[in-house]
């Protein structure tokens, strides 16, 4: 759980629902960034990954919860677009507070650990 040589050791959280990963730090900026952008392609192009693969994500997101936590309209005339439901809102906000206190609960561990790795 390090990131390449960045001099910084991370824990994420991931959430699993049998064999998928329901919310991810991954899943969570894909949100973050559909939020944003209004589009699943515009998300996926600002993160640097193939729309297919985005809507994957998506996909899975939406079959692992109650609801979509992503609502989508096909292009067109209309225009195409995606929004996160009120759901999606709250499972983004829900799971950014989890990481922020895993990060602040496990601190002390995490210093202890990063002093037994070779290298950041």
């Amino acid at each position: 759980m390090t990131t390449k040589n960045s001099g910084t050791l991370q824990i994420r959280a991931r959430l699993l629902l049998g064999e998928e990963i329901a919310m991810g730090p991954g899943k969570a900026e894909l949100l973050a960034a559909i939020a944003e952008t209004g589009s699943i392609s515009a998300a996926a192009r600002k993160m640097g990954m193939s729309y297919r693969r985005a809507w994957l994500l998506v996909d899975t997101m939406n079959r692992c919860f109650k609801t979509p936590l992503v609502s989508s309209a096909a292009g067109g005339t209309q225009g195409g677009g995606a929004s996160l439901t009120l759901l999606g809102e709250e499972v983004l906000a829900l799971y950014q507070q989890l990481e922020t206190e895993v990060e602040t609960a496990a601190h002390k561990q995490a210093t202890a650990l990063k002093k037994l790795l070779a290298k950041l």
